[in-house]
């Protein structure tokens, strides 16, 4: 079949290019003519309210997310219709999706933490444009992988670890996630609540509670309100590590 000749974008297109995270974002690394072809299947950002649904488990799977400002929360609900299991958290930059490609159906809920922009990227005219443009194809081979490591630490992160080396670790990914975008890896807004901490990290809230309380008596943190500063990272990354070494 002849390959279809690059799309261009409509005056309505979402502008990549003018957008601060389009160098870590799924379009990274394309030129010119192939960034505004990417532009003609990005629809234009969809704003969420704080608690609002992007997707819904069990609903049809039609389209990845970026991520443009604001944050979520992936939950899933039991079959005994318990509340959710807390399986991830999404910052700006980052896609909302990838585990349901090659399924029918979404197997996860994913819900604003804040007020959140988001740019929707429909499956099937992505995989028409991967195939014309290397570059995107592997640039979407790259996210998928590093969604999987990213699976991988959360189960080396549950896996016989204490509460104290969970609540470390957490902290620690979460500020190389700023750092990475631009902002502070040292001082941050928690858009998530200790409750959905908990429900991730797999433990009790009163157990987050206390041990933030305890990492606040040794200075290694403070926090006020949702706003933590991370005062010695070296401590913090000494209790992460803690019983990790040989």
């Amino acid at each position: 079949m002849k390959p279809q000749p690059l799309l261009r974008p409509s005056a309505g297109a979402a502008r990549c290019k003018r957008c601060a995270l389009h160098t870590r974002c799924l379009p990274l690394g394309l030129e010119h003519d192939a960034l505004q072809s990417f532009d003609t299947i990005l629809k234009l950002p969809q704003a969420l309210k704080r608690g609002e649904a992007l997707v819904r488990q069990g609903g049809r799977f039609t389209s990845l997310y970026v991520v443009r400002s604001g944050s979520l929360k992936q939950s899933v609900d039991s079959q005994a219709g318990q509340r959710g299991q807390v399986m991830n958290f999404y910052l700006p930059g980052e896609i909302v999706g990838l585990d349901g490609i090659g399924e029918p159906r979404y197997h996860s809920s994913v819900v604003a933490l804040e007020s959140t922009f988001v740019c929707e990227l429909p499956f099937t005219r992505l995989e028409d444009l991967a195939e014309q443009l290397p570059g995107l194809r592997g640039q979407l081979y790259r996210c998928m992988s590093r969604k999987l490591r990213n699976d991988q630490r959360t189960l080396c992160l549950l896996s016989g670890r204490t509460a104290d080396q969970r609540l470390a670790s957490f902290l620690l990914g979460l500020s190389e996630r700023f750092r990475s975008r631009g902002y502070s890896p040292h001082c941050f807004h928690l858009s998530m609540s200790r409750s959905d901490i908990a429900s991730y990290l797999g433990l009790a809230l009163e157990t987050v509670s206390r041990v933030l309380a305890r990492f606040q008596e040794q200075g290694v943190l403070s926090v006020s309100g949702r706003e933590l500063t991370i005062h010695d990272r070296e401590a913090l990354l000494s209790l992460a590590e803690e019983g990790m070494r040989p």
